[in-house]
């Protein structure tokens, strides 16, 4: 008998879509730019970008990277937000800007590189033209719904992004984007990141990945660079840092979504993790929406 639609209609969880959710990724503006003669410009650090060209060709440089050569539909993410330089002498090319929680990004995006570069001309990623030639009929032509569609197809090119760069196999060192590729870990992360108050144990996380109590400790601390009760407790702190931001929720009652036992367990964890005090943090940190 056919499944009936709703039961392989929506896609299954995934750690990938599990950390985008976490970093509350938004897709921006975008601006569209274009010289016939030398220009320079400068991005500050934090300015989390991609460049997509047009025509003609940019160079990207950075103060401790190699500069990048980018060409006619090519894309370049900037997901850790490195100041850099776009230099461009006769060329278009359109800039999208991305918003994120920069308390739980930071740690996760700065394993990347500077740039991800994407070549427009690969043959494998008829996706990118596609997307370029959509956000430009919004931008150009815009209609009801247009800043809707532009931040979501940045949403989508961010992520195409990361996937291309996952699987050329470049990631050098420890990271949530190694970890949530990985076919045994990349559950666990989800099922911490979808529960982080549980009480979780090594057992429990082995299970969900399918490996030995000893097998999956240590393949945890290969791809993540910790063990895995300080990742579940990272978790639990910045989804709180989170609620502190965006709730009125007491303090206490904070503590017990996220875990916690006592109030006071929790703000001795919370001021370890991050220099502040529950309630100095939330008087201090400008409220997210």
């Amino acid at each position: 008998m056919p499944e009936k639609p709703d039961n392989f209609a929506v896609p299954p969880a995934d750690a990938l879509s599990d950390l985008l959710q976490a970093v509350h990724l938004q897709g921006g503006e975008i601006v569209r730019s274009a010289t016939d003669r030398p220009r320079r410009d400068r991005h500050p650090a934090g300015s989390r970008m991609l460049h997509i060209v047009e025509h003609g060709s940019l160079r990207l440089e950075f103060r401790s990277d190699d500069p990048v050569e980018l060409g006619p539909g090519d894309m370049a993410l900037l997901a850790r937000g490195d100041t850099h330089v776009v230099r461009a002498t006769d060329a278009g090319w359109v800039t999208g800007h991305f918003l994120v929680d920069h308390l739980v990004a930071d740690p996760l995006l700065n394993v990347l590189p500077a740039a991800i570069v994407v070549r427009g001309d690969s043959g494998d990623v008829p996706w990118l033209p596609m997307s370029l030639r959509l956000m430009l009929s919004e931008v150009t032509d815009p209609k009801p719904g247009s800043r809707v569609m532009v931040a979501r197809l940045l949403d989508l090119l961010f992520i195409r992004a990361l996937r291309v760069w996952a699987a050329s196999g470049r990631q050098a060192q420890p990271g949530w984007l190694t970890a949530a590729m990985d076919p045994a870990i990349g559950p666990v992360l989800s099922a911490i990141h979808r529960d982080p108050a549980r009480d979780w144990s090594v057992d429990e996380l082995a299970a969900v990945a399918s490996l030995s109590r000893s097998a999956f400790a240590t393949r945890f601390a290969t791809l993540l660079g910790q063990p895995p009760g300080a990742y579940v407790q990272r978790q639990r702190l910045e989804r709180a840092a989170h609620l502190l931001d965006s709730t009125t929720e007491s303090v206490g009652r904070i503590a017990a979504r996220v875990g916690y036992a006592s109030e006071a367990a929790f703000s001795r964890a919370f001021t370890r993790a991050f220099g502040d005090s529950p309630r100095t943090w939330r008087k201090t940190t400008p409220p997210t929406p």
